[in-house]
């Protein structure tokens, strides 16, 4: 198989499964996208703050993974949940109480290898943690 072969199947492959999680999960929008960059992230700086501190466990990496798909997974439920009742409510709530649980994790990763945290980004961070969980 050639170099462009590859390329072409690898963009169909990538647009079916981006086209069917967006289908699953609301669509493709802002928040989506923000909570999928947080979960990126979050995984990438727990494995940064692990491997700096001798503790990078491929156990507590997997679970790890499976926490994030099912963060994806209570999305996917909630939409289900607003189609149900005609609403976007449900979703975009769920959406943003994960945005300030995964950019919390972020500021904890990056508060266990020894970097100041911006007290401005954590304060907005539990507000909007704090305003999901009680449904605002």
């Amino acid at each position: 198989m050639d170099l462009n072969r590859i390329k072409v199947c690898a963009g169909v492959f990538g647009t079916v499964i981006s086209s069917s999680l967006g289908a699953v999960l609301g669509g493709w929008d802002a928040l989506l996208k923000a909570l999928v960059f947080f979960i990126i992230l979050d995984y990438a700086s727990g494995l940064l703050a692990s491997g700096i501190e001798g503790k990078l466990s491929s156990r507590i990496g997997f679970v790890g993974v499976a926490k994030k798909v099912f963060i994806l997974i209570l999305v996917a439920v909630a939409f289900k949940v607003d189609q149900l009742t005609g609403t976007q409510l449900m979703r975009n709530s769920v959406v943003g109480f994960y945005l300030g649980i995964e950019g919390l994790s972020i500021l904890e990763n990056a508060g266990r290898v020894g970097i100041p945290l911006p007290a401005v980004l954590k304060n907005t961070l539990e507000i909007m943690k704090t305003k999901k969980e009680q449904g605002k």
